[in-house]
């Protein structure tokens, strides 16, 4: 009886200790985290506004915990192994029955405690890797805005270039496609008055009243254009004549 309220004793000590340090670490835990989001766009291990501690501080912290919270742990383990070897040990039934409703209930908090525990741990471990990442990207950027005022020209310079290019490419390419739909239409209206003209020749020699009749109408239209020519002339010396007396 003696050793068996030792030990109950003794799981019970170590189930104290454990909630206290959960507790602690899941503050650490939430503290990273707030200290991180309100740091926004800063760096966090070099800002002013975290609240308790910076970044490193933390992180060791972090370590130290994890580690004495899995040595408690791993201690109230042994002590519920040897109240369960006491268990099997006690010959009284009555008495072995409350012994192991007693066993399985620290049990379960040993099982609670080490599931908070990795749940918390995994938590942070998470945080820091995306503030690691974050942090990563953000120095790149800098590191690319602080870049030498040579490279930034150079490299605006070469894209301007690049759209200059791309510009004279696209125009080459408007003006070919324009000039071989010119050429094709010019080609389709050779071939159109080709035809038309073979006709009339062929029109003409078969019918040779109407050719001499079509060459009638050439003359008098020619006629007409030097009459209408001159008297357009005419009129016009009149005109100056009249405008400068």
């Amino acid at each position: 009886g003696c050793c068996g309220t030792d030990l109950r004793k003794q799981a019970r000590q170590l189930e104290n200790e454990l909630d206290l340090k959960l507790v602690s670490f899941s503050k650490l835990c939430t503290s990273y985290s707030h200290s991180s989001a309100r740091d926004g766009g800063r760096d966090r291990y070099s800002s002013d506004t975290t609240p308790l501690l910076n970044g490193s501080s933390q992180d060791r912290m972090f370590e130290t915990m994890a580690i004495e919270i899995e040595q408690l742990l791993a201690r109230l383990t042994g002590v519920n192994d040897k109240m369960a070897e006491y268990t099997h040990s006690a010959g009284v039934p009555s008495l072995n029955a409350a012994l192991m409703h007693t066993l399985q209930r620290h049990r379960d908090i040993l099982q609670d405690y080490t599931h908070e525990f990795h749940k918390t741990k995994a938590n942070f471990m998470a945080i820091r890797e995306r503030e690691n990442l974050m942090g990563s990207v953000r120095k790149d950027i800098e590191s690319y805005k602080s870049g030498s005022g040579v490279n930034n020209r150079r490299t605006e310079l070469f894209l301007k270039e690049h759209d200059h290019l791309r510009n004279s490419d696209r125009l080459i390419e408007e003006t070919i496609s324009i000039a071989m739909a010119t050429k094709e239409n010019m080609t389709s209206q050779r071939g159109m008055l080709k035809s038309i003209h073979s006709k009339m020749n062929t029109l003409a020699n078969r019918f040779p009243a109407v050719n001499s009749l079509i060459q009638r109408i050439n003359l008098r239209k020619r006629r007409d254009s030097l009459i209408l020519g001159g008297v357009i002339g005419i009129c016009t010396i009149l005109l100056l004549l009249y405008a400068f007396h």
